[in-house]
Protein backbone atom coordinates (compact mmCIF):
# COMPACT_ATOMS: atom_id res chain seq x y z
CA UNK A 1 0.00 0.00 0.00
CA UNK A 2 1.73 3.35 -1.01
CA UNK A 3 2.05 6.10 1.60
CA UNK A 4 -0.24 8.39 0.32
CA UNK A 5 -3.41 5.38 0.19
CA UNK A 6 -2.19 5.26 3.94
CA UNK A 7 -2.40 9.18 4.34
CA UNK A 8 -5.73 9.30 3.07
CA UNK A 9 -6.93 6.17 5.11
CA UNK A 10 -6.10 8.45 8.18
CA UNK A 11 -6.89 11.75 7.41
CA UNK A 12 -10.11 10.79 5.44
CA UNK A 13 -11.35 8.60 8.93
CA UNK A 14 -10.89 11.65 11.27
CA UNK A 15 -12.71 13.41 8.88
CA UNK A 16 -15.75 11.30 8.90
CA UNK A 17 -15.57 11.28 12.98
CA UNK A 18 -15.63 15.14 12.72
CA UNK A 19 -18.38 15.20 10.57
CA UNK A 20 -20.60 12.53 12.43
CA UNK A 21 -20.42 14.94 15.19
CA UNK A 22 -21.17 18.25 13.90
CA UNK A 23 -24.18 16.15 13.01
CA UNK A 24 -24.72 14.71 16.37
CA UNK A 25 -23.91 17.12 18.08
CA UNK A 26 -25.67 19.96 16.01
CA UNK A 27 -26.62 23.53 17.72
CA UNK A 28 -30.29 23.97 18.20
CA UNK A 29 -30.73 27.08 20.36
CA UNK A 30 -28.12 30.14 20.60
CA UNK A 31 -27.16 28.44 24.30
CA UNK A 32 -26.27 25.26 22.31
CA UNK A 33 -24.29 27.45 20.04
CA UNK A 34 -22.35 29.61 22.24
CA UNK A 35 -21.93 27.68 25.17
CA UNK A 36 -22.53 23.85 23.97
CA UNK A 37 -25.88 24.45 26.63
CA UNK A 38 -23.67 24.89 29.43
CA UNK A 39 -24.15 20.88 30.06
CA UNK A 40 -20.29 19.55 28.59
CA UNK A 41 -18.42 17.10 31.02
CA UNK A 42 -15.57 18.57 32.99
CA UNK A 43 -13.20 15.71 31.60
CA UNK A 44 -14.66 16.43 28.10
CA UNK A 45 -14.09 19.90 28.21
CA UNK A 46 -10.99 19.63 29.57
CA UNK A 47 -9.67 17.24 25.96
CA UNK A 48 -11.36 20.17 24.47
CA UNK A 49 -10.01 23.17 25.92
CA UNK A 50 -6.51 21.38 25.43
CA UNK A 51 -7.21 20.84 21.74
CA UNK A 52 -8.41 24.49 21.54
CA UNK A 53 -4.97 25.18 23.05
CA UNK A 54 -2.88 23.14 21.42
CA UNK A 55 -2.73 25.07 17.79
CA UNK A 56 -0.53 24.54 14.82
CA UNK A 57 2.20 26.46 16.51
CA UNK A 58 2.24 24.15 19.43
CA UNK A 59 1.94 21.03 16.97
CA UNK A 60 4.28 21.91 14.51
CA UNK A 61 6.36 25.23 15.49
CA UNK A 62 6.83 24.52 19.01
CA UNK A 63 9.26 21.25 18.79
CA UNK A 64 11.47 23.22 15.99
CA UNK A 65 11.78 26.45 18.17
CA UNK A 66 13.50 24.29 21.34
CA UNK A 67 15.42 22.52 18.58
CA UNK A 68 17.57 25.56 18.34
CA UNK A 69 18.28 25.59 22.31
CA UNK A 70 16.39 24.95 25.57
CA UNK A 71 16.91 28.86 25.76
CA UNK A 72 13.34 29.21 23.68
CA UNK A 73 11.31 27.33 26.31
CA UNK A 74 10.28 30.44 26.95
CA UNK A 75 7.58 29.37 25.04
CA UNK A 76 6.06 26.44 27.05
CA UNK A 77 6.65 28.15 30.12
CA UNK A 78 5.08 31.70 29.14
CA UNK A 79 2.21 29.65 27.34
CA UNK A 80 1.92 27.05 30.30
CA UNK A 81 2.06 29.29 33.36
CA UNK A 82 -0.63 31.35 31.24
CA UNK A 83 -3.07 28.62 31.30
CA UNK A 84 -2.45 28.27 35.23
CA UNK A 85 -2.80 31.84 35.35
CA UNK A 86 -6.35 30.97 33.58
CA UNK A 87 -7.54 28.64 35.15
CA UNK A 88 -6.86 29.90 38.52
CA UNK A 89 -7.67 33.53 38.64
CA UNK A 90 -9.95 34.21 36.15
CA UNK A 91 -12.18 30.78 34.85
CA UNK A 92 -14.31 30.11 37.67
CA UNK A 93 -14.97 33.80 38.16
CA UNK A 94 -16.18 34.49 34.99
CA UNK A 95 -18.47 30.97 34.40
CA UNK A 96 -19.98 32.25 37.86
CA UNK A 97 -20.99 35.71 36.30
CA UNK A 98 -22.85 33.63 33.42
CA UNK A 99 -21.81 35.49 30.44
CA UNK A 100 -21.12 33.82 26.94
CA UNK A 101 -18.00 35.58 25.41
CA UNK A 102 -15.43 37.88 26.70
CA UNK A 103 -16.90 41.15 25.65
CA UNK A 104 -20.21 39.86 27.03
CA UNK A 105 -18.45 40.22 30.62
CA UNK A 106 -16.33 43.40 30.16
CA UNK A 107 -20.10 45.21 28.57
CA UNK A 108 -21.96 43.81 31.86
CA UNK A 109 -19.30 44.60 34.50
CA UNK A 110 -18.67 47.97 33.31
CA UNK A 111 -22.21 48.38 31.96
CA UNK A 112 -20.94 50.46 28.85
CA UNK A 113 -21.40 49.44 25.10
CA UNK A 114 -17.82 51.39 24.13
CA UNK A 115 -15.90 48.95 26.36
CA UNK A 116 -17.81 46.04 25.37
CA UNK A 117 -16.78 47.68 21.55
CA UNK A 118 -13.10 47.78 22.48
CA UNK A 119 -13.28 44.39 23.57
CA UNK A 120 -14.85 43.05 20.49
CA UNK A 121 -12.31 45.28 17.97
CA UNK A 122 -9.19 43.65 20.30
CA UNK A 123 -11.09 40.27 20.28
CA UNK A 124 -11.25 40.17 16.48
CA UNK A 125 -7.89 41.26 16.12
CA UNK A 126 -6.47 39.09 18.31
CA UNK A 127 -8.36 35.85 16.60
CA UNK A 128 -8.15 37.00 13.01
CA UNK A 129 -3.78 36.66 13.49
CA UNK A 130 -4.31 33.47 14.96
CA UNK A 131 -6.60 32.04 12.52
CA UNK A 132 -4.20 33.34 9.37
CA UNK A 133 -1.31 30.93 10.70
CA UNK A 134 -3.83 27.99 11.38
CA UNK A 135 -5.41 27.64 7.85
CA UNK A 136 -1.66 28.04 6.56
CA UNK A 137 -0.73 25.56 8.62
CA UNK A 138 -3.28 22.98 7.88
CA UNK A 139 -3.21 23.82 4.14
CA UNK A 140 0.82 22.90 4.28
CA UNK A 141 -0.10 19.81 5.89
CA UNK A 142 -2.78 19.16 3.61
CA UNK A 143 -0.22 20.05 0.42
CA UNK A 144 2.22 17.00 2.04
CA UNK A 145 0.32 14.76 2.80
CA UNK A 146 -2.44 14.60 0.52
CA UNK A 147 0.13 15.37 -2.12
CA UNK A 148 -2.41 18.98 -3.46
CA UNK A 149 -1.38 22.29 -3.98
CA UNK A 150 -1.30 24.31 -0.84
CA UNK A 151 -4.61 26.36 -1.94
CA UNK A 152 -6.38 22.57 -2.44
CA UNK A 153 -5.16 21.71 0.94
CA UNK A 154 -6.29 25.45 2.03
CA UNK A 155 -9.72 24.73 0.57
CA UNK A 156 -10.58 21.69 1.72
CA UNK A 157 -9.28 22.93 5.51
CA UNK A 158 -12.25 25.61 5.14
CA UNK A 159 -14.99 23.45 3.71
CA UNK A 160 -13.68 20.62 6.84
CA UNK A 161 -14.44 23.55 9.54
CA UNK A 162 -17.32 25.21 7.77
CA UNK A 163 -19.38 21.40 8.46
CA UNK A 164 -18.74 21.08 11.83
CA UNK A 165 -18.74 25.03 12.98
CA UNK A 166 -21.47 26.40 11.41
CA UNK A 167 -23.48 23.37 11.95
CA UNK A 168 -22.39 22.59 15.33
CA UNK A 169 -21.68 25.71 16.69
CA UNK A 170 -19.72 25.30 20.01
CA UNK A 171 -21.42 22.00 21.09
CA UNK A 172 -20.42 20.71 17.42
CA UNK A 173 -17.17 22.26 18.33
CA UNK A 174 -16.25 20.95 21.78
CA UNK A 175 -17.20 17.17 21.14
CA UNK A 176 -15.08 17.62 17.54
CA UNK A 177 -12.16 19.10 19.27
CA UNK A 178 -12.23 16.31 22.20
CA UNK A 179 -11.84 14.17 19.69
CA UNK A 180 -8.98 15.56 17.78
CA UNK A 181 -7.22 16.24 21.29
CA UNK A 182 -6.88 11.63 20.84
CA UNK A 183 -5.68 12.98 17.22
CA UNK A 184 -3.24 15.19 17.76
CA UNK A 185 -1.78 13.47 21.12
CA UNK A 186 -1.04 10.49 19.65
CA UNK A 187 0.16 11.72 16.10
CA UNK A 188 2.82 13.72 18.81
CA UNK A 189 3.05 10.38 21.29
CA UNK A 190 3.95 7.62 19.10
CA UNK A 191 6.90 9.14 17.08
CA UNK A 192 8.44 10.24 20.33
CA UNK A 193 8.12 6.71 21.69
CA UNK A 194 10.25 5.36 18.47
CA UNK A 195 12.46 7.90 18.37
CA UNK A 196 13.39 7.67 22.37
CA UNK A 197 13.45 3.91 21.87
CA UNK A 198 15.74 4.08 18.47
CA UNK A 199 18.06 6.86 20.36
CA UNK A 200 18.23 5.94 24.13
CA UNK A 201 16.24 2.69 24.28
CA UNK A 202 14.19 4.09 26.46
CA UNK A 203 10.24 3.63 26.20
CA UNK A 204 9.27 6.66 27.80
CA UNK A 205 10.59 9.28 26.01
CA UNK A 206 10.07 11.90 29.39
CA UNK A 207 12.88 9.85 30.73
CA UNK A 208 14.53 8.68 27.23
CA UNK A 209 15.25 12.75 27.18
CA UNK A 210 17.71 12.50 30.54
CA UNK A 211 19.10 9.10 30.02
CA UNK A 212 21.99 7.54 27.64
CA UNK A 213 22.61 7.92 24.04
CA UNK A 214 22.42 4.46 23.18
CA UNK A 215 25.49 3.81 21.09
CA UNK A 216 27.64 6.37 22.59
CA UNK A 217 26.70 5.60 25.58
CA UNK A 218 26.79 9.48 27.02
CA UNK A 219 23.95 11.00 28.38
CA UNK A 220 21.38 12.40 26.19
CA UNK A 221 21.53 16.65 26.18
CA UNK A 222 25.53 15.67 26.87
CA UNK A 223 25.90 14.26 23.37
CA UNK A 224 23.33 16.77 21.40
CA UNK A 225 25.70 19.50 23.16
CA UNK A 226 28.90 17.46 21.81
CA UNK A 227 27.52 17.36 17.91
CA UNK A 228 25.90 20.89 17.62
CA UNK A 229 29.48 22.41 18.84
CA UNK A 230 31.43 20.46 16.90
CA UNK A 231 29.66 22.00 13.75
CA UNK A 232 29.51 25.10 14.87
CA UNK A 233 26.12 25.84 16.77
CA UNK A 234 25.49 27.13 20.05
CA UNK A 235 25.32 24.37 23.15
CA UNK A 236 21.33 23.33 22.99
CA UNK A 237 21.69 23.94 27.40
CA UNK A 238 23.52 27.34 26.56
CA UNK A 239 22.58 30.04 29.10
CA UNK A 240 20.67 32.79 28.27
CA UNK A 241 21.77 36.49 27.46
CA UNK A 242 19.32 38.76 28.33
CA UNK A 243 17.25 37.12 31.52
CA UNK A 244 15.52 39.80 32.32
CA UNK A 245 14.05 40.02 28.27
CA UNK A 246 13.19 36.59 28.55
CA UNK A 247 11.44 36.42 31.89
CA UNK A 248 9.54 39.61 30.61
CA UNK A 249 8.92 37.57 27.27
CA UNK A 250 7.94 35.07 29.43
CA UNK A 251 5.55 36.88 31.54
CA UNK A 252 3.94 39.02 28.09
CA UNK A 253 3.05 35.06 26.78
CA UNK A 254 1.80 34.24 30.27
CA UNK A 255 -0.46 37.09 30.45
CA UNK A 256 -1.24 37.02 26.67
CA UNK A 257 -2.58 33.67 26.59
CA UNK A 258 -4.50 34.14 29.53
CA UNK A 259 -6.51 36.89 27.78
CA UNK A 260 -7.09 34.49 24.82
CA UNK A 261 -10.93 34.82 24.25
CA UNK A 262 -10.92 31.63 22.42
CA UNK A 263 -10.12 29.61 25.77
CA UNK A 264 -11.96 31.57 27.93
CA UNK A 265 -15.13 31.02 26.69
CA UNK A 266 -13.93 27.12 26.97
CA UNK A 267 -15.35 27.23 30.95
CA UNK A 268 -18.63 28.98 29.89
CA UNK A 269 -19.44 25.60 28.63
CA UNK A 270 -19.82 23.55 32.08
CA UNK A 271 -22.90 23.13 34.23
CA UNK A 272 -21.48 24.75 37.25
CA UNK A 273 -18.10 26.21 38.85
CA UNK A 274 -16.80 23.04 40.30
CA UNK A 275 -16.70 21.64 36.89
CA UNK A 276 -15.23 24.83 35.99
CA UNK A 277 -12.41 24.11 37.82
CA UNK A 278 -12.39 20.40 37.27
CA UNK A 279 -12.00 21.10 33.59
CA UNK A 280 -9.57 23.46 34.03
CA UNK A 281 -7.44 20.49 36.14
CA UNK A 282 -8.17 17.93 33.38
CA UNK A 283 -7.29 20.41 30.50
CA UNK A 284 -3.94 20.81 32.00
CA UNK A 285 -3.41 17.37 32.56
CA UNK A 286 -3.95 16.94 28.85
CA UNK A 287 -1.67 19.82 27.82
CA UNK A 288 0.71 18.92 30.13
CA UNK A 289 1.78 15.43 28.37
CA UNK A 290 2.09 17.21 25.24
CA UNK A 291 4.61 20.10 26.61
CA UNK A 292 6.36 17.86 28.21
CA UNK A 293 7.23 15.28 25.58
CA UNK A 294 7.97 18.51 23.18
CA UNK A 295 11.52 18.80 24.61
CA UNK A 296 12.15 15.65 23.79
CA UNK A 297 10.75 15.64 19.85
CA UNK A 298 12.99 18.83 19.94
CA UNK A 299 16.37 17.94 20.90
CA UNK A 300 16.05 14.11 19.79
CA UNK A 301 14.51 15.05 16.73
CA UNK A 302 17.80 17.47 15.83
CA UNK A 303 20.07 15.26 16.85
CA UNK A 304 18.42 12.20 14.72
CA UNK A 305 18.10 15.22 11.46
CA UNK A 306 22.39 15.56 11.89
CA UNK A 307 23.01 11.74 12.56
CA UNK A 308 21.16 11.86 9.16
CA UNK A 309 23.46 14.11 7.82
CA UNK A 310 26.96 12.90 9.37
CA UNK A 311 26.29 9.23 9.91
CA UNK A 312 29.67 8.44 10.54
CA UNK A 313 29.93 11.19 13.19
CA UNK A 314 31.01 15.41 12.36
CA UNK A 315 34.82 14.66 11.81
CA UNK A 316 34.04 12.35 8.82
CA UNK A 317 32.34 12.99 5.19
CA UNK A 318 29.13 13.74 5.28
CA UNK A 319 25.83 12.47 3.20
CA UNK A 320 26.56 12.78 -0.48
CA UNK A 321 23.70 14.92 -2.13
CA UNK A 322 23.04 12.42 -5.33
CA UNK A 323 22.78 9.72 -2.41
CA UNK A 324 19.99 11.67 -0.77
CA UNK A 325 17.35 9.84 0.92
CA UNK A 326 13.58 9.80 -0.60
CA UNK A 327 12.46 12.32 2.87
CA UNK A 328 14.67 14.52 1.64
CA UNK A 329 13.80 14.82 -1.71
CA UNK A 330 10.12 15.01 -0.61
CA UNK A 331 10.47 17.76 1.01
CA UNK A 332 12.81 19.30 -0.98
CA UNK A 333 9.87 19.50 -2.86
CA UNK A 334 7.76 21.70 -0.31
CA UNK A 335 10.80 24.48 -0.47
CA UNK A 336 11.46 23.89 3.44
CA UNK A 337 14.95 21.83 3.23
CA UNK A 338 17.02 23.49 0.35
CA UNK A 339 20.70 22.54 -0.77
CA UNK A 340 23.34 24.89 -2.31
CA UNK A 341 26.63 22.70 -3.57
CA UNK A 342 29.11 25.88 -2.41
CA UNK A 343 32.16 24.49 -2.77
CA UNK A 344 31.35 21.69 -5.60
CA UNK A 345 31.98 18.92 -3.75
CA UNK A 346 28.54 16.82 -3.65
CA UNK A 347 28.08 16.38 -0.27
CA UNK A 348 26.05 18.24 2.27
CA UNK A 349 27.77 20.84 4.48
CA UNK A 350 25.59 21.97 6.95
CA UNK A 351 27.11 24.03 10.16
CA UNK A 352 27.29 27.23 11.29
CA UNK A 353 29.23 29.60 9.00
CA UNK A 354 28.74 32.18 11.27
CA UNK A 355 25.55 34.05 9.26
CA UNK A 356 23.35 32.27 12.94
CA UNK A 357 23.56 33.82 16.07
CA UNK A 358 26.19 32.74 18.69
CA UNK A 359 28.26 31.20 16.25
CA UNK A 360 31.06 28.59 17.85
CA UNK A 361 34.41 30.79 16.85
CA UNK A 362 36.43 27.86 17.61
CA UNK A 363 34.97 25.59 15.09
CA UNK A 364 36.00 28.54 11.97
CA UNK A 365 39.69 27.43 11.28
CA UNK A 366 38.06 23.63 11.31
CA UNK A 367 35.62 24.27 8.48
CA UNK A 368 37.90 26.68 6.50
CA UNK A 369 40.24 23.68 6.84
CA UNK A 370 37.98 20.66 5.36
CA UNK A 371 37.40 23.15 2.54
CA UNK A 372 33.76 24.32 3.57
CA UNK A 373 32.89 27.83 1.93
CA UNK A 374 29.85 27.99 4.00
CA UNK A 375 26.31 26.45 4.72
CA UNK A 376 24.98 24.69 2.21
CA UNK A 377 21.68 23.20 3.59
CA UNK A 378 18.80 25.27 4.65
CA UNK A 379 16.22 23.25 6.91
CA UNK A 380 13.10 24.99 8.21
CA UNK A 381 12.60 23.97 12.04
CA UNK A 382 8.87 24.07 11.31
CA UNK A 383 9.42 20.46 9.45
CA UNK A 384 11.01 18.71 12.50
CA UNK A 385 7.45 17.09 13.61
CA UNK A 386 5.35 16.57 10.16
CA UNK A 387 9.02 14.87 8.62
CA UNK A 388 10.16 13.09 12.16
CA UNK A 389 8.71 9.72 11.73
CA UNK A 390 10.29 9.92 7.52
CA UNK A 391 13.64 11.25 8.98
CA UNK A 392 13.58 8.25 11.60
CA UNK A 393 12.46 5.37 8.91
CA UNK A 394 8.85 4.56 11.03
CA UNK A 395 6.37 2.70 9.67
CA UNK A 396 3.84 4.23 7.44
CA UNK A 397 1.04 4.44 9.59
CA UNK A 398 2.97 6.75 11.95
CA UNK A 399 3.21 9.14 8.83
CA UNK A 400 -0.40 8.48 8.39
CA UNK A 401 -1.29 9.67 11.77
CA UNK A 402 1.14 12.24 12.43
CA UNK A 403 -0.19 13.98 9.00
CA UNK A 404 -3.92 13.40 10.88
CA UNK A 405 -2.51 15.32 14.03
CA UNK A 406 -1.03 18.25 12.26
CA UNK A 407 -4.21 18.99 10.30
CA UNK A 408 -6.02 17.99 13.47
CA UNK A 409 -3.86 20.78 15.66
CA UNK A 410 -4.81 23.52 12.96
CA UNK A 411 -8.30 22.77 12.77
CA UNK A 412 -9.12 22.53 16.26
CA UNK A 413 -7.80 25.78 17.09
CA UNK A 414 -9.07 27.42 14.13
CA UNK A 415 -12.92 26.23 14.74
CA UNK A 416 -12.41 27.84 18.26
CA UNK A 417 -10.93 30.96 17.08
CA UNK A 418 -13.92 31.21 14.20
CA UNK A 419 -16.67 30.72 16.87
CA UNK A 420 -15.05 33.45 18.85
CA UNK A 421 -15.25 36.08 16.11
CA UNK A 422 -18.75 35.18 15.17
CA UNK A 423 -19.98 34.77 18.95
CA UNK A 424 -18.19 38.64 19.26
CA UNK A 425 -20.67 39.88 16.26
CA UNK A 426 -23.43 38.11 16.51
CA UNK A 427 -23.75 38.21 20.65
CA UNK A 428 -21.76 41.51 21.15
CA UNK A 429 -21.50 43.54 18.09
CA UNK A 430 -25.31 42.91 16.65
CA UNK A 431 -27.61 41.59 19.58
CA UNK A 432 -26.10 43.73 22.63
CA UNK A 433 -24.96 46.96 20.56
CA UNK A 434 -26.10 47.62 17.50
CA UNK A 435 -29.86 45.55 17.05
CA UNK A 436 -30.99 44.87 20.18
CA UNK A 437 -34.56 43.63 18.94
CA UNK A 438 -33.12 40.88 17.67
CA UNK A 439 -35.00 37.36 18.62
CA UNK A 440 -33.03 34.27 19.46
CA UNK A 441 -33.67 33.08 15.71
CA UNK A 442 -32.46 36.09 13.81
CA UNK A 443 -29.43 35.83 16.68
CA UNK A 444 -28.60 32.35 15.70
CA UNK A 445 -29.11 33.27 12.16
CA UNK A 446 -26.84 36.04 12.76
CA UNK A 447 -24.21 33.64 14.61
CA UNK A 448 -23.85 31.56 11.56
CA UNK A 449 -23.68 34.04 9.10
CA UNK A 450 -20.57 35.95 10.76
CA UNK A 451 -19.30 32.21 11.10
CA UNK A 452 -19.75 31.81 7.28
CA UNK A 453 -17.94 35.16 7.06
CA UNK A 454 -14.96 34.61 9.56
CA UNK A 455 -14.20 31.38 7.37
CA UNK A 456 -14.31 33.37 4.24
CA UNK A 457 -12.19 36.09 5.72
CA UNK A 458 -9.60 33.87 7.37
CA UNK A 459 -9.27 31.34 4.25
CA UNK A 460 -8.85 34.50 1.90
CA UNK A 461 -6.08 35.43 4.58
CA UNK A 462 -4.65 31.90 4.46
CA UNK A 463 -4.16 32.14 0.27
CA UNK A 464 -2.94 35.82 0.61
CA UNK A 465 -0.97 35.78 4.08
CA UNK A 466 0.11 39.13 5.02
CA UNK A 467 4.18 40.11 4.74
CA UNK A 468 3.87 40.51 8.35
CA UNK A 469 2.38 37.89 9.56
CA UNK A 470 5.06 36.82 11.51
CA UNK A 471 5.21 40.46 13.61
CA UNK A 472 1.09 40.13 13.91
CA UNK A 473 2.21 37.55 16.54
CA UNK A 474 3.24 39.89 18.87
CA UNK A 475 0.90 42.38 18.27
CA UNK A 476 -2.06 39.64 18.97
CA UNK A 477 0.10 38.31 22.64
CA UNK A 478 0.57 42.65 23.20
CA UNK A 479 -3.33 43.00 22.74
CA UNK A 480 -4.33 40.40 24.91
CA UNK A 481 -2.09 41.07 27.85
CA UNK A 482 -2.28 44.67 27.60
CA UNK A 483 -6.51 45.29 27.00
CA UNK A 484 -8.08 42.13 27.58
CA UNK A 485 -6.42 40.90 30.54
CA UNK A 486 -6.08 43.51 33.00
CA UNK A 487 -9.30 44.16 31.88
CA UNK A 488 -10.85 40.81 33.04
CA UNK A 489 -9.26 41.09 36.41
CA UNK A 490 -10.03 44.22 37.77
CA UNK A 491 -13.55 43.29 36.56
CA UNK A 492 -13.63 40.46 38.65
CA UNK A 493 -11.43 42.06 41.87
CA UNK A 494 -11.53 45.07 42.29
CA UNK A 495 -14.99 47.03 42.57
CA UNK A 496 -13.90 50.28 42.38
CA UNK A 497 -12.88 50.30 39.01
CA UNK A 498 -15.53 52.09 36.72
CA UNK A 499 -16.38 52.17 32.85
CA UNK A 500 -13.89 55.28 32.43
CA UNK A 501 -11.01 53.48 34.16
CA UNK A 502 -11.78 50.57 32.02
CA UNK A 503 -11.81 52.31 28.72
CA UNK A 504 -8.64 54.41 29.46
CA UNK A 505 -6.83 51.47 31.11
CA UNK A 506 -6.98 49.51 27.45
CA UNK A 507 -6.92 52.18 25.24
CA UNK A 508 -3.48 53.40 27.07
CA UNK A 509 -2.65 49.60 27.40
CA UNK A 510 -3.17 48.19 23.92
CA UNK A 511 -2.12 51.88 22.69
CA UNK A 512 1.40 52.00 24.02
CA UNK A 513 1.99 48.48 23.36
CA UNK A 514 1.01 48.60 19.70
CA UNK A 515 3.07 52.37 19.75
CA UNK A 516 6.02 49.69 21.00
CA UNK A 517 6.09 47.43 18.30
CA UNK A 518 5.17 49.85 15.70
CA UNK A 519 8.76 51.45 16.58
CA UNK A 520 10.76 48.79 15.81
CA UNK A 521 8.72 46.45 13.02
CA UNK A 522 7.41 49.41 11.13
CA UNK A 523 4.63 51.54 11.12
CA UNK A 524 1.69 49.16 10.38
CA UNK A 525 3.93 46.68 9.37
CA UNK A 526 5.39 48.20 5.91
CA UNK A 527 8.21 47.33 5.85
CA UNK A 528 11.49 50.06 6.06
CA UNK A 529 9.29 52.70 8.24
CA UNK A 530 10.35 51.23 11.64
CA UNK A 531 12.04 54.21 13.59
CA UNK A 532 14.85 51.99 15.22
CA UNK A 533 16.12 48.94 14.17
CA UNK A 534 15.28 46.02 15.79
CA UNK A 535 18.72 45.07 17.80
CA UNK A 536 18.55 45.27 21.78
CA UNK A 537 21.15 48.58 21.90
CA UNK A 538 17.92 50.42 20.25
CA UNK A 539 15.43 49.05 22.90
CA UNK A 540 13.91 50.59 26.23
CA UNK A 541 16.78 50.41 28.57
CA UNK A 542 18.56 48.17 26.49
CA UNK A 543 16.43 45.41 27.45
CA UNK A 544 12.42 45.41 26.40
CA UNK A 545 12.20 43.77 23.15
CA UNK A 546 8.80 44.37 20.99
CA UNK A 547 8.01 41.03 21.63
CA UNK A 548 8.54 41.37 25.41
CA UNK A 549 6.49 44.13 25.59
CA UNK A 550 3.14 43.20 26.49
CA UNK A 551 3.39 42.91 30.07
CA UNK A 552 4.42 46.33 30.09
CA UNK A 553 1.29 47.98 28.52
CA UNK A 554 -0.82 45.37 30.79
CA UNK A 555 0.94 47.26 33.81
CA UNK A 556 0.22 50.79 32.31
CA UNK A 557 -3.67 49.58 31.96
CA UNK A 558 -3.84 48.63 35.67
CA UNK A 559 -2.28 51.83 36.64
CA UNK A 560 -4.60 54.19 34.17
CA UNK A 561 -7.90 52.71 34.75
CA UNK A 562 -6.97 52.51 38.87
CA UNK A 563 -6.02 56.39 38.53
CA UNK A 564 -9.09 57.28 36.35
CA UNK A 565 -11.14 55.17 38.39
CA UNK A 566 -10.45 56.99 41.76
CA UNK A 567 -10.88 60.21 40.12
CA UNK A 568 -14.35 59.86 39.07
CA UNK A 569 -17.29 58.39 40.39
CA UNK A 570 -17.59 54.95 41.85
CA UNK A 571 -19.60 52.12 39.97
CA UNK A 572 -23.46 51.69 41.17
CA UNK A 573 -23.99 50.12 44.01
CA UNK A 574 -25.86 47.46 41.54
CA UNK A 575 -22.37 46.90 40.22
CA UNK A 576 -20.44 46.59 43.10
CA UNK A 577 -22.69 44.14 44.61
CA UNK A 578 -22.36 41.98 41.19
CA UNK A 579 -18.82 41.97 41.86
CA UNK A 580 -18.72 40.75 45.20
CA UNK A 581 -21.28 38.56 44.38
CA UNK A 582 -19.03 36.95 42.04
CA UNK A 583 -16.41 36.97 44.41
CA UNK A 584 -18.21 35.90 47.11
CA UNK A 585 -21.35 33.73 46.37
Amino acid sequence: MSQFVINMIFVGASFAVYTWIAIWARAKSTREFYIAGGEVHPVMNGMATAADWLSAASFISVAGLISVGYVNSAFIMGWTGGYVLLATLLAPYLRRFGTYTVPDFVGKRYDSKTARVIAVVCLIMISLTYVIGQMTGAGVAFARFLEVDVTTGLLISAVVVFAYAVLGGMKGVTYTQAAQYVVLILAFLVPAVYLSLMLTGVFLPQLGFISSHAESGMPMLVKLNEVVRDLGFQDYTADVSNKWNMFLFTITLMVGTAGLPHVIIRFFTVPNIKDARRSAGWALVFIALFYTTAPVVASMGRLNLLEQIYPNGTDQASMVYDERPEWFRTWEETGLIEFEDKNNDGQIQFYNDGTLKTPNQDFAPIAEARGWEGNELSVNNDILVLALPEIGNMPGWVIGLIAAGGIAASLSTASGLLLAISSAVSHDLLKNTLMPDLSDKQEMLYARLAMVGAITIATYLGLNPPGFAAQTVALAFGMAASSIFPALMMGIFIRRINSKGAIAGMVAGAGSTIFYIFLYLGWFFIPETNTFPNSPEYYLFGTISPLSFGVIGAIINFTVAILVSNATEKPSEEIQEMVRRVRYP
